[in-house]
């Protein structure tokens, strides 16, 4: 007779007296969501606080002024929103909420010191935007006090064009060959050349204009002249210049070089034919990065150039004006409506500078997909 084992069939239905089966499943936590909890805890701490701030600063307690108000308003938001957070959410969450209040309460803070003196000075200087004759007039034989049809910034245009390219022309080959011996050649005396590259990128401007001016205009004799101002710019480029392209050669990779030297070519012509094409738009944003510095520079055009009314497109006889210098001369004037004229002459030094960091940002920017 053969016994037989009955196995327990798999799929069978569970029994009705079996406990239940607590399914788990995993789903992820989506970080940068945030809920109606979060919205209304953020949005009823900011206008309580508003409010109770507003009682207590402006009808109660013997203060004034916006600053102060701002100040205490933002110490009483933050202390009402851990307070609302806290009741019903762990510790964890109610840090997490307050770190995030306070970063992007200071990127509003940078974000509208920006916006704010961009609109500032576009409203103050736009009124000389809309006539023809300010880029295209100099202010020769033009008055302070006379009207915005009359005269223009040509002659400051051209001059901060002609000292900026003269300083390109000196830095950019000094710079990335800074660069070059520093990160491919080395030694010793490299170590000496980055501190002193590191220690003159946050070199005071002034700083700059005097040493040009101590050095050309009052030992060698040499007028003030826009080659003066040229080099007295160009000191303010070449550690921008120079430290950017050596970031961008310290961040090449090692393989190109290596490949390079192993099918026989020499550390100069790797340099040549392998790194320099090969980190060639990190220059080109190193280069707009030193232009877009030395192009904003007042104080060493102020020592060095001397400020002119008329058009002069020889850097190397009599002074010759710049648009930093222009303003600058134009708002400490008094009058309101050469002030207007200086405010023109910074929107489009602010222009001419966005479209260099915009070009610097095009040039930055990793291209995927090309050779």
């Amino acid at each position: 007779m053969t016994a037989t084992i009955d196995r327990p069939n798999d799929t069978a239905a569970p029994s009705p007296f079996a406990p239940p089966v607590d399914t788990v499943t995993d789903t992820p936590r989506v970080l940068n969501s945030r809920t109606p909890d979060d919205a209304l805890s953020f949005w009823g701490s900011l206008v309580g606080s508003g409010a109770l701030v507003w009682l207590l600063y402006t009808q109660i307690l013997p203060f004034s002024g916006r600053i102060g108000f701002v100040v205490c308003w933002f110490i009483a938001f933050l202390v009402m929103y851990a307070g609302v957070t806290a009741m019903g959410n762990p510790r964890n969450v109610v840090v997490d909420r307050l770190m995030s209040a306070i970063v992007r309460s200071g990127a509003l803070i940078v974000f509208g010191t920006l916006a704010t003196a961009v609109v500032f000075t576009f409203m103050r200087g736009v009124e000389a935007l809309t006539n023809v004759n300010f880029f295209t007039d100099d202010m020769a034989g033009v008055r302070p006090t006379s009207t915005l049809d009359n005269g223009g910034i040509l002659h400051a245009i051209v001059g901060s064009l002609i000292e900026v390219g003269l300083a390109v022309i000196v830095t950019l080959p000094l710079g990335i060959g800074c660069a070059v011996y520093m990160n491919e050649v080395g030694g010793k005396f490299s170590k000496v050349v980055r501190t002193i590259v590191e220690a003159m990128t946050a070199l005071p401007s002034i700083v700059a204009g005097l040493f040009i001016y101590t050095t050309l205009i009052v030992t060698l004799g040499i007028s003030r002249t826009g080659i003066a101002a040229a080099a007295a710019i160009g000191v303010m480029m070449l550690p921008i210049i120079a430290r950017s392209a050596d970031v961008v050669l310290r961040v090449m990779p090692g393989g190109l070089r290596e490949a390079s030297l192993a099918l026989g070519a020499s550390k100069w012509q790797t340099v040549k034919q392998v790194v320099l094409p090969t980190v060639r738009p990190g220059l080109a944003t190193a280069l707009i990065l030193g232009i877009a510095r030395g192009v904003g520079e007042t104080s060493p055009v102020l020592l060095t150039s001397g400020a002119s009314t008329y058009f002069n497109a020889n850097p190397t006889n009599e002074p010759m004006n710049s648009l930093p210098l222009f303003v600058f001369s134009a708002v400490r004037s008094g009058e309101p409506l050469f002030i207007a004229r200086g405010f023109g002459a910074a929107i489009v030094l602010l222009l001419l500078v966005l479209i260099l960091f915009i070009i610097t940002r095009f040039l930055a920017r990793q291209k995927v997909g090309r050779r």
